[in-house]
């Protein structure tokens, strides 16, 4: 069988990554070692996490952002697979049960993800349609946006060598970038039962304390198109969505009053589209 790693980043946030790590400790399939990386919290996090040092490997860093917590965290990883919990999420206890079954039914796969139930400022929501989740060969479907979440994550740590990790100079949407990497070569395994609940709508969260994320995510398109790992059908899709973001941003920018940075943006997509 199998072993796992669980890797739970985390920075100030004394109270989730306990409640993270007590969701990851009723687990009816339990891993076979828990990492959560510090990443340079100031506040008692170290002190909370003080009464489960024996069941927990802790690793402490001065504050690099997600990416590189999760990269620290895969360093230290000694299972064949790797789940990712963020500190502000829950897992439900049959999680690692159902995606270790995945793996064992499939010997081929190398990624698995699972369908999530989503709280914002307490009260349960339901997704939209541009959230859907799917499996299989998505490559297409991960291009507007991240619809795959690391909390529900599942990966061989083989794939993410082969990948280099997250891409700790993006100090958000590294998992959109990870993931553009990853699935537009490989297929990957949904679990369409909710196994993961996802908390939203705090003050620390990245999509609120982070302004204008789709420039991260024009980045990755940018590294994805320069990587020479497409087909010529991928490219041209990466191209389309590089261009509609661009578009946007680049008009947000000027209407906001940063016309070089805006014409930058709209102009972009032409450095891509002479070698498509």
């Amino acid at each position: 069988m199998n072993r796992i790693s669980v890797i739970i980043p985390t920075y100030n946030r004394a109270d989730g990554v306990v409640a993270a790590l007590g969701s990851v400790l009723a687990q009816t399939q339990p891993p076979d070692e828990v990492i959560i990386v510090d990443d340079g919290s100031n506040d008692n996090t170290s002190e909370r996490l003080a009464p489960y040092r024996e069941r927990i490997h802790y690793v402490f860093q001065p504050n690099r952002g997600p990416a590189s917590a999760r990269n620290r965290g895969v360093q230290h990883a000694s299972g064949e697979l790797v789940a990712f919990l963020d500190s502000d999420d829950l897992w439900l206890p049959k999680k690692l049960e159902r995606q270790l079954a995945a793996f064992a039914n499939d010997p081929a796969l190398r990624i698995c993800h699972t369908n999530e139930i989503w709280i914002r400022n307490g009260v349960r929501v339901n997704p939209m349609k541009k959230h859907q989740k799917y499996g299989g060969h998505i490559f297409e479907k991960v291009l507007p946006l991240c619809i795959v979440s690391p909390s529900s994550i599942m990966m061989t740590r083989q794939l993410l060598n082969e990948m280099g990790g997250f891409d700790g100079s993006l100090p958000a949407c590294e998992d959109y970038d990870l993931w553009l990497r990853v699935l537009c070569r490989y297929p990957i395994a949904y679990i369409e039962e909710p196994l993961v609940i996802k908390h939203g709508g705090h003050a620390d969260q990245l999509s609120r304390t982070i302004k204008g994320l789709d420039q991260y995510r024009i980045r990755a398109l940018e590294k994805l198109l320069a990587s020479g790992i497409l087909t010529p059908e991928q490219y041209r899709l990466a191209l389309d969505e590089l261009t509609r973001k661009c578009k946007i941003y680049g008009a947000g920018c000027v209407k906001h009053g940063k016309p070089e940075e805006g014409n930058y943006y709209l102009r972009l997509p032409s450095k891509y589209a002479t070698v498509a």
